[in-house]
């Protein structure tokens, strides 16, 4: 039985060419009865038109550029403004049977609560939970071992792949930094959210499969080697900011230099992959080193 939709809660979904997970994360935003808002982001593969489709009844709201992660789930969150809750979902996330009911629970259990967290499983069966985090050194955990929840609980960081904020306190916050055009925008909203003193709830009965980078990686399935250094740049250049942001020790020339001699390295033993990877960190850093954060609210 499909649940019926409660008017204070939206979905918003931000697509670019996702047009092969799309249907997958709608369908199941449906069964789980929440009408998506699509936000897309100059898609050119039909996306928007999927979204459009009258099964999914998704309200679609077009960019007209790409214009980032954050920036986009913004415009969505803003566009809901009959909500209190707003589900935030990356288009390669499924909600799992039950999930919705299991968060709206949640919403009644944890009122004071600024952001609900779903459990996330990934392609290889792994359940997402943060052993650290740049913007939290006490949880930094060098063995790697994964200490996963048992139970709902407090946590301080959770995954921007799913994620229910409550609309208020997110657009109190400034929702997400917009100079961040994707990664580490996830990491920086839930520390704002924790310093304000407004939990972050880890929701284990709520469940989401994710195909990580499902929604970003090269269509054709070939290495394309300027989406690789691209998505390195981003990667980089948010570290950096972020760091800058926060008060953190100012790498990003340092890491420029380790970059340019692993791009000498790899240019040398003519590895195209290495090469991508390394273009795309050192570009990143330097653009990162040039650039002042936002302040923190």
């Amino acid at each position: 039985m499909t649940p019926s939709t409660p008017p204070d809660i939206a979905a918003v979904v931000v697509t670019h060419d996702s047009s092969h997970v799309l249907y997958a994360c709608l369908k199941a935003l449906v069964r789980e009865g929440f009408a998506p808002i699509v936000v897309d982001n100059a898609s050119r593969d039909g996306s928007a038109t999927i979204a459009r489709a009258h099964v999914f009844g998704a309200r679609v709201i077009e960019m007209g550029w790409n214009a980032g992660f954050g920036r986009a789930n913004n415009r969505g969150v803003a566009a809901s403004r009959d909500a209190r809750w707003c589900l935030l979902i990356n288009p390669d996330a499924v909600l799992e049977p039950g999930a919705g009911d299991a968060l709206r629970e949640a919403i009644a259990r944890w009122p004071e609560a600024g952001m609900l967290a779903p459990r996330i499983i990934e392609d290889d069966g792994r359940v997402f939970f943060q052993p650290r985090s740049l913007l939290a050194g006490f949880l930094t955990n060098p063995s790697g071992i994964r200490h996963e929840p048992q139970g709902d609980c407090c946590v301080p960081f959770v995954s921007g792949a799913a994620m229910l904020v409550e609309r208020s306190r997110f657009e109190a916050l400034g929702g997400f930094d917009e100079a961040i055009f994707l990664f580490y925008e996830d990491d920086d909203l839930c520390r704002r959210m924790t310093d304000r003193g407004w939990p972050i709830i880890w929701v284990q009965d709520a469940v989401v499969r994710h195909a990580r980078g499902g929604s970003s990686r090269s269509r054709t399935g070939k290495f394309d080697f300027a989406r690789a250094a691209l998505v390195r740049h981003h990667q980089a250049w948010s570290r950096g900011y972020v760091s800058r942001k926060w008060g953190l020790p100012d790498t990003p020339l340092r890491f420029a230099l380790v970059n340019g001699l692993k791009l000498l390295l790899a240019a040398l033993m003519f590895n195209r992959r290495r090469v991508a990877r390394y273009w795309g960190s050192l570009t990143g850093n330097l653009a990162a080193a040039r650039i002042r954060p936002t302040p923190r609210p």
